[in-house]
């Protein structure tokens, strides 16, 4: 099917703007916080407290509907390990096609070393506010050795208006 006119032909040449009307050249970004507990392997059932502070962005929008992909940065508490490391690394968003948050954080421990957090949000559309809000995760040690499991979550009751004024374009 041919479409003919001004703005017909400015979408089909892939003009500014992208199927959802929004500036497909341009990004965006938003700040979460996860909260919840620890557990340490070398030392079982013995809970922490852990949590993360990220801004995520997405330096075009084109590139996040492709990929589903979002430069992650912030912050990582996870004692005693670290009590406060940066930290850096990527979130996939695919609610829709894949039905996963996935998040693949790097951070420094205070004894030097580099680790990762990665962990998985399985959306389930029977249960959405759980799934979207509660992430299973790992941290990993510099070999890929699991060393912890954690489990946070986002805090909707105190945190959902933060985190919508959080939204901006780039």
């Amino acid at each position: 099917m041919r479409i003919v006119g001004r703005a017909s032909a400015r979408l089909s040449e892939g003009g500014p703007f992208g199927v959802s009307g929004l500036r497909s050249d341009m990004g965006f970004q938003f700040a979460e916080t996860m909260a919840g507990t620890i557990e340490w392997d070398a030392d079982p059932g013995v809970k922490h407290p852990f949590s993360f502070e990220v801004t995520a962005e997405a330096a075009s929008t084109r590139g996040y509907l492709q990929d589903g992909k979002a430069v992650l940065r912030g912050v990582v508490h996870a004692p005693p390990l670290v009590r406060v490391g940066d930290a850096e690394g990527t979130i996939t968003i695919r609610p829709l096609v894949e039905r996963i948050i996935r998040y693949e954080l790097q951070f420094d421990g205070d004894d030097g070393k580099t680790y990762e957090l990665v962990g998985q949000k399985d959306i389930r559309w029977r249960a959405p506010v759980r799934s979207f809000t509660f992430l299973p995760a790992e941290i990993l040690d510099d070999e890929h050795r699991r060393i912890a499991t954690c489990q946070a979550a986002f805090d909707l009751r105190h945190d959902w208006w933060s985190f919508l004024r959080s939204f901006r374009s780039l």
